[in-house]
């Protein structure tokens, strides 16, 4: 967010920038956005956007951050059943794909291993300490809780943009969603049952 605080007009321009900076990032990646587009489509000027977000890179980094808190706001975590959660992340992949675009674009052009963010931990920290405690309880397997959501998190990325062999779309019939968020739900719930080696002595 801009250092001072902004007018309700202020607000409103911020705001179509984003709006604008996502979809053109989504679509072009990093390198290939154009500051000349975002401005035009945000109607506003260069000096505006250099003034609330410095660069193109910050503009990025406030792009993909706010992308994160959406998704960590909207669909937040059921570490009673991450199943459902898989679910609820397949439907707001439909919702709004350019968000894992986002997500993409970040791992081919800034960091090719490790997290995406610095401030990861600000992000994961909650459902961390959920999936934990849900271990600890006996509800789910045990192992390392970032290694179990990482899991689910991939299998509701089954068909996104992500995939390497399919990315479904909000425009197919509601039969084909209804299959696979039951086939989502099902093989999640298998995948993070509790094991023998959880209770070694039963």
């Amino acid at each position: 967010m801009p250092e001072q605080p902004l007018t309700s007009r202020g607000a409103a321009t911020y705001q179509r920038i984003l709006d604008a900076a996502t979809e053109e990032f989504a679509q072009h990646g990093i390198a290939g956005a154009r500051v000349d587009r975002i401005v035009t489509a945000a109607r506003t000027n260069k000096a505006q956007l250099y003034a609330y977000f410095g660069d193109k890179e910050r503009l990025f980094d406030a792009i993909f951050l706010s992308s994160l808190e959406r998704i960590t706001n909207v669909v937040p975590i059921d570490a009673d059943d991450l199943a459902d959660w898989a679910v609820r992340l397949y439907d707001e992949y439909l919702r709004r794909p350019d968000l894992i675009r986002l997500a993409t674009w970040t791992r081919l052009e800034r960091r090719p291993a490790g997290h995406l963010v610095e401030t990861h931990q600000h992000y994961d920290d909650r459902k961390l300490t959920a999936i934990a405690e849900a271990q600890a309880a006996g509800r789910i397997r045990g192992g390392d809780p970032f290694d179990i959501m990482a899991l689910v998190i991939a299998m509701s990325m089954a068909w996104s943009p992500v995939s390497n062999v399919y990315a479904a779309s909000g425009q197919e019939p509601d039969d084909v969603h209804s299959r696979r968020r039951a086939l989502l739900r099902d093989c999640v719930r298998r995948a993070i049952v509790p094991t023998d080696q959880d209770h070694p002595d039963r």
